[in-house]
């Protein structure tokens, strides 16, 4: 498709000539000869770039650009202004208010079409950066992460209170549960969404360096540091800085960190003046600080400094009722990432995954469903495309002599506690999925679930399920 491109022009042979000539570089061109013309044409047009004459013969050039900025909406054109030499003043005032360019008069035709293409490139890039941003406000969108259990209704709730306040946050629960995820909604929400959101593994960290990785190092610091060097709490200015798995940190570590909090500002290592600091801490652990105070193994300044607002991430196996739209969200998302066509999971899988303890969480679960998309080779994903520790939840399913599902790695449950498992609970879950994604028909429901409706019914007054 031709970049649509706005000509504004008094002179009728100006006009022609670059109709003419922009026609021909590949512009699709709506030339006008007023201001006002302009103003009546340019909505119904959508232009990706006008080409404004300075001076015009009703509204000025600047004028039109202005009124245009305003009824073209969040996506206005950009502006290049064609100017004569004594009024390039004029055309540095128009830059001000917003024109990407100018050109003077007699205008090279080469260099005009340079400066076009120039300022279309960089307003493309404009509009593709406010579509990656409006993609990850979507993402982010506490209503928008995924779950509908009781317990992340609470967590989603939280986060929507949280995040304009500009307060240090401290997120807890077991790896895999979604903290860094619910960090950077925490961050999209806030009034610091424009400013950076650095994260940094505590404990991916080797002790020797965290003072630089914090706090940054001047040249000649020491023997490798040949260039000065920004830390995470300086990248992090006017932004939020994720300090995860922030139970890690070791004692000297943590005296730093608690110094910087105090007193917002840092000291490069090798430095000799502070530097102010202004960033919004999120931390985040899978230990249960409060015991580490107790233990001695972390400063209760510290702790009180980061539980400021505390939020508790639940494990998977406390919210089952969060895996199947979890399992189908990550068969979704990385079909259209692996270009494959998204398909649906069998009730029986859906049985099993409802079923499983998942010790790595929601983390776990996305990678299984990844797996299970791409070796999967019926229309859909059914128990045999699981990955072994799941599928020993199925009654009668082998185990090696470990105790573990065979060619997985990880040991499974003994063949008891999967048929405990996968019992009353797993039929609940299963009747109430198949149920929600037949709208609640029960005829359907029976059909997909391979049973007859009355069975359902009979199953529904056994387990209590309401319709």
């Amino acid at each position: 498709m031709k970049p649509r491109l706005l000509v504004v022009e008094d002179e009728r042979t100006i006009r022609r000539i670059l109709t003419t000539l922009l026609g021909d570089a590949g512009y699709e061109v709506l030339a006008v000869e007023s201001g006002e013309e302009a103003l009546e044409r340019a909505p119904a047009f959508r232009p990706e770039l006008a080409l404004l004459d300075l001076q015009l013969g009703g509204i000025s050039g600047v004028q039109t650009m202005t009124e245009l900025q305003s009824r073209l909406g969040p996506a206005p054109p950009a502006f290049v202004i064609m100017t004569a030499h004594g009024t390039i003043r004029s055309a540095v005032e128009a830059m001000r208010r917003g024109a990407a360019d100018y050109v003077t008069k007699p205008f090279d035709n080469d260099e005009l079409q340079l400066v076009l293409q120039r300022a279309l490139e960089v307003r493309m890039l404009e509009r593709r950066v406010e579509a990656l941003e409006s993609q990850l406000d979507e993402r982010f969108r506490p209503e928008n992460m995924v779950g509908q259990s009781g317990a992340m209704d609470a967590v989603f709730r939280m986060v929507g209170r949280i995040a304009p306040v500009d307060t240090t946050v401290l997120l807890t629960g077991e790896s895999g549960t979604g903290k860094e995820l619910v960090a950077r909604a925490v961050h999209r929400h806030s009034g610091r969404r424009d400013g950076p959101f650095i994260a940094v593994n505590c404990g991916a960290v080797p002790a020797a360096l965290l003072e630089t990785t914090f706090f940054g190092h001047e040249q000649g610091a020491f023997t490798d540091a040949k260039a000065a060097r920004r830390g995470a709490f300086e990248q992090a200015g006017g932004g939020t800085l994720f300090l995860d798995e922030v139970g890690e940190l070791s004692g000297a570590a943590q005296a730093g960190l608690l110094r910087v909090l105090q007193e917002r500002e840092i000291r490069r290592v090798g430095g000799e003046t502070t530097i102010p600091v202004d960033v919004r801490v999120v931390a985040a652990t899978n230990r249960d600080l409060a015991d580490e105070v107790r233990q001695g193994r972390f400063r209760e300044d510290l702790f009180w400094r980061l539980n400021v607002v505390a939020l508790h991430l639940p494990p998977l196996r406390e919210r089952r009722e969060d895996v199947p739209p979890l399992a189908e969200h990550f068969v979704a998302k990385h079909a259209a990432r692996l270009g494959l066509p998204p398909r649906p999971i069998h009730p029986d899988a859906l049985a099993l995954l409802v079923g499983y303890e998942w010790p790595g969480n929601v983390r776990e679960l996305e990678n299984a469903m990844e797996r299970a998309l791409i070796l999967g080779a019926e229309p859909a994903l059914g128990v045999a495309d699981l990955p072994p520790r799941i599928r020993a939840l199925e009654p009668g399913a082998e185990q090696d002599t470990d105790g573990g599902a065979e060619g997985d790695g990880v040991p499974g449950p003994t063949l008891g506690e999967a048929v405990t498992r996968a019992q009353a609970g797993l039929e609940r879950q299963m009747i109430r999925e198949v149920l929600r994604q037949t709208g609640g028909n029960r005829t359907r429901a029976a059909e997909r679930l391979g049973i007859s409706r009355k069975t359902l019914f009979n199953k529904m007054h056994e387990l209590e399920i309401e319709g």
